[in-house]
């Protein structure tokens, strides 16, 4: 295996992070804009852990396994395309650390039905996906496990968009209860570390079709992989301004996803302001602004397929680096499990 593709390796000096995504789906540019590129700048800070969630994955794609298979080598393509180096970072493969779902158990009873239930994150995506009565135990528990997650790498930073923060708040909870009931591990230091969140600075995009949120399932989302072609097909067709049906006519910057993408992506903001200043006062045509957009956004994602590109070339290599970055992983948990053993018998 080459350098490039060799493992990375924590030095215990740099704050730890842990974050990561479900393999639903190759990574957009919500993805981009909300995580990756602070990903990317961590790595020079912090010993950063990413965590490919195919079990969470599954508690919604329950009955279509294939499905986290199947994107499995895409997300691992499109965090590399973006930037993530495997000399810095550890990919971690959550099936493949069992010691994860052992955690979880221990730390379920440290949580109430009732608190989950009130838990917004978790009534918000009930709602959106449309479960009904018939929630799925597996998706109803999944914030402990995500605490399990949490606190089984002994993370100190967690980045989360406003949404998550309720998550992130119920494993300081869990954490300080478990400290608290048990005492410490054996070497006198905590059993479980009480990580802080890194919040956001990028609001989240909205979906081409100018919906709230982009989506995979939503068949609204531009992605890392799109080639040329699709994205300008995709940008072309963006929701802008309904009323604005003439370039003469003055038009609606709030609302309008172009100019949401071009706050995020075009790093003249100068530049940004005086076009919607101009669309404001009229004169200035959505083909424009769109054509624009499409220049920026292929600056930006230029290198990332690239990148992805000459990863691609080497699929096994690829799935090396998380088989490697997987034992790392369960290394660590099962430190933590053994401290957390050690408080509990």
């Amino acid at each position: 295996m080459s350098n490039e593709f060799a493992a990375g390796q924590g030095t215990g000096e740099r704050p730890r992070v842990l974050t990561g995504d479900r393999p639903t789906g190759r990574l957009h540019l919500g993805h981009l804009a909300g995580s990756l590129r602070s990903r990317v700048t961590l790595q020079d800070s912090h010993e950063v852990f990413v965590l490919v969630a195919d079990v969470q994955g599954l508690t919604d794609h329950f009955d279509r396994p294939d499905v986290l298979r199947r994107n499995m080598p895409e997300v691992m393509l499109d965090y590399l395309g973006a930037g993530l180096d495997p000399a810095r970072v550890t990919f971690v493969q959550q099936s493949g650390v069992p010691e994860l779902t052992e955690l979880t158990v221990y730390l379920l009873n440290l949580v109430t039905v009732s608190k989950l239930r009130q838990n917004p994150t978790v009534k918000t995506e009930i709602a959106q996906k449309g479960f009904g009565e018939a929630v799925p135990a597996g998706f109803f528990i999944y914030p402990v496990a995500q605490v399990a997650d949490i606190t089984a790498f002994g993370a100190q930073v967690v980045p989360v968009g406003e949404d998550q923060l309720p998550m992130l708040e119920l494993t300081r909870e869990v954490v300080r209860r478990f400290n608290g009931l048990y005492g410490p591990a054996a070497d006198g230091t905590p059993a479980l570390v009480e990580p802080q969140a890194l919040l956001s600075a990028s609001p989240r995009l909205p979906g081409l079709d100018g919906q709230a949120k982009m989506g995979k399932s939503l068949g609204n989302a531009a992605y890392l992989s799109d080639p040329p072609d699709e994205l300008r097909r995709k940008v072309m067709g963006m929701f802008t301004d309904p009323g604005h049906l003439r370039a003469a006519d003055p038009g609606q910057v709030e609302g309008n996803p172009v100019f949401a993408y071009l706050d995020a992506f075009d790093p003249d903001a100068a530049r940004v302001q005086a076009l919607k200043d101009h669309y404001r006062a009229g004169g200035l045509g959505d083909v424009t602004v769109k054509r624009h957009l499409l220049d920026v956004l292929d600056a930006e994602l230029t290198p990332i397929r690239d990148r992805r590109a000459t990863y691609a070339r080497d699929p096994q290599a690829v799935m090396d680096l998380l088989r490697g970055g997987t034992q790392q992983g369960r290394e660590v948990a099962a430190q933590t499990l053994a401290q957390v053993r050690g408080a509990l018998f």
